[in-house]
């Protein structure tokens, strides 16, 4: 059926990014997991057979995964003590694997550094040991309910959406962690399922691990037996009939609740029908078909995840490849913001922004609150994903950043200068810029985005965009204008010309990008800021023009920084840059980071995006 949602991509992605400093030191090299499970245990590994091996990579993590829960199961800790072992166990599960055909240098090709199973106390909150994890989420969570039990079947979706309820109060304790999702799988199946991590059932829901065919049919056979106990003592509780009346009357008045909770959402999918569509040329699509299109929401199509949604690959009856989002955390301001980035994008039509293709609103008893924005289909996934995840991607080249950047400026200057009023993204950042098949980028995501008002300089708005993407003064004020946008943009920037996340925690120091990147410039050292894959490829005096660019667009003082139309000039070398003026104060100084820190204290996470709100 395919209701395993979001564990399966967690094990794709988020796992590579373990930490690669250890923070438990031991003596023993050897691996600590008993790795026979490899060749025992009834995982499908004919994606691995495939000589391109395009899915594998995905097959071996989950797999790798299993041992890892069953470690956490034994010791109560998380990861490996140290790179020794990490690389002993990597070695060992090479050898496994190939007992079952698959080549060692798929193994090689996918688990590229042997450090990122290793403990940090940065990966989570300081999360460490199940201890830990008690003291920071507490003794019961609802997985303790949701994941112990049997997660085959329709049992598996509500061990799912258990995992995104304590994953949102993780977030909340460090929402700049990228890896809370990895304990929370790790933990619901290696702690809290009775069965394990080596019960299939178990696996294929909580690690997504495909398994072999002959499996899956037992599962079937298995569900159809319990179906028909289940309606056997059903049968016979019918014979107590007070039972059965004062049942009802629990129920009716359940749905009673239910409905008239649910009224002002039904009022919003009418309203929005009759109002915001007909407007928007957005398509209105059934349940049905989105269902059709991505098998069911099948865990083999998930490709991406946020804190508030999931996004599915889907295939439309025509054959169009399209991106379903799926919003996940519900009410009526998250409506308003669902009517929003319909009826704003619904305006745009440009080569660099991603444009709707349709959506889709529930909001009935039977089938509940459903939320789905439909879009064309990205192939090459997120700026993100090439910048931050060597385990999944190849590294960019000069060209390809080179035009990207370009892109997204273009994309900018159409927003504030090709359309009336102008539109403020308010959430430009690496994960929401797409690229397509040929690398051609295209601003995603305009949840957040707000329309300008004629004759005014500025808005003075609720604050929402993401932690270190945020201009200064808009987040410390409110105060929205063209050059927040031009702000974030710089961030992109540098962030693509360095390779470096805009943010830097390593071995507890809180830098960022744009101070570091100030400091070479002003010494004159600007070519170390280039990425290292790139350093030898392109002119360095267009490269250090585009560093300079960033730079100044990344500008703590507004009137310093230029409109991304001259912003664009200066990247395509149509006009000087301007000498670099200095800055006031390095925002990593302690009066921006307690600022910061007091704003950030008030937040509220947008309620569709995987991003910072501040109220």
């Amino acid at each position: 059926m395919g209701n395993y949602l979001f564990f399966f991509f967690i094990f794709i992605f988020i796992i590579p990014l373990f930490s690669t400093t250890s923070a438990i030191d031991s003596n023993d090299s050897s691996c600590p997991i008993d790795l026979s499970y490899v060749e025992t245990f009834p995982w499908n590994q004919t994606t691995c057979l495939d000589p391109q091996g395009n899915q594998c990579c995905q097959t071996l993590i989950s797999l790798f995964g299993m041992g890892m829960a069953q470690y956490l199961k034994e010791t109560s800790v998380f990861q490996l003590p140290n790179p020794t072992v990490a690389s002993s166990c990597l070695s060992g599960f090479q050898t496994q694997v190939a007992a079952r055909s698959v080549h060692p240098s798929l193994v090689t090709s996918c688990f590229k550094n042997s450090t990122q199973f290793v403990s940090n106390v940065s990966n989570c909150a300081g999360i460490i040991t199940v201890q830990d994890w008690v003291q920071k989420v507490g003794p019961v969570t609802a997985l303790d309910t949701a994941c112990k039990g049997d997660v085959t079947g329709l049992n598996c979706r509500p061990c799912i959406e258990a995992g995104y309820n304590v994953f949102s109060k993780l977030f909340s304790l460090d929402p700049n962690s990228t890896k809370c999702f990895d304990f929370t799988v790790l933990y619901a199946i290696g702690v809290i399922n009775e069965f394990g991590p080596k019960d299939p059932g178990a696996a294929g829901c909580i690690l997504g691990l495909p398994l072999d065919s002959s499996v899956n049919e037992k599962s079937k056979r298995k569900l159809s037996n319990e179906t028909v106990l289940k309606l056997v003592f059903g049968f016979l509780g019918a014979f107590v009939g007070v039972l059965v009346a004062f049942a009802l009357i629990i129920l009716y008045r359940k749905w009673d609740k239910k409905n008239k909770r649910n009224a002002p959402h039904r009022r919003f999918v009418s309203s929005f029908r009759a109002s915001v569509l007909p407007n928007s040329g957005a398509k209105w699509f059934h349940l049905s078909e989105l269902e059709q299109a991505t098998d069911g929401f099948s865990q083999r199509n998930l490709i991406g995840r946020g804190a508030y949604g999931v996004v599915y690959k889907g295939t439309l009856a025509d054959g169009t490849l399209v991106a379903v989002k799926q919003i996940l955390d519900l009410d009526l301001e998250g409506d308003e913001d669902f009517s929003n980035e319909v009826e704003i994008i619904s305006k745009i039509r440009h080569r660099n922004l991603l444009s709707l293709r349709g959506c889709c609103l529930t909001s009935d008893i039977m089938k509940g609150r459903r939320r789905y924005l439909v879009y064309d289909f990205m192939s090459n996934g997120s700026l993100g994903d090439h910048l931050f995840n060597d385990f999944t991607w190849q590294k960019l080249s000069w060209p390809q950043r080179k035009n990207i950047i370009l892109d997204v400026a273009q994309g900018l200057a159409y927003l504030h200068y090709g359309i009336k009023p102008s539109i403020y993204h308010r959430d430009i950042k690496a994960t929401n810029i797409l690229l397509d098949s040929e690398m051609k980028a295209k601003v995603a995501d305009f949840g957040l985005a707000k329309q300008s008002l004629e004759g005014q300089s500025h808005l003075t708005t609720r604050v929402a965009g993401t932690h270190g993407y945020l201009a200064p003064e808009y987040a410390l004020y409110g105060q929205l204008t063209e050059k927040s946008d031009v702000y974030s943009f710089g961030i992109v920037i540098l962030e693509i010309m360095s390779g470096r996340k805009v943010i830097d925690t390593s071995n507890s120091s809180y830098l960022i990008i744009t101070d570091w990147a100030w400091k070479l410039a002003k010494s004159g050292n600007v070519q170390e800021i280039f990425d290292e894959s790139i350093r030898e490829e392109g002119p360095k005096g267009v490269m250090e023009r585009f560093v300079r660019v960033g730079i100044l667009c990344a500008h703590v003082m507004v009137a310093f920084r230029p409109k991304i139309a001259e912003a664009l000039k200066m990247l395509e070398g149509d006009i000087d840059i301007p000498k670099l003026p200095d800055r006031p104060l390095p925002l990593s100084h302690e009066s921006f980071k307690s600022s910061l820190g007091r704003i950030a204290s008030t937040s509220n996470t947008s309620k569709y995006n995987s991003n910072m709100s501040v109220v």
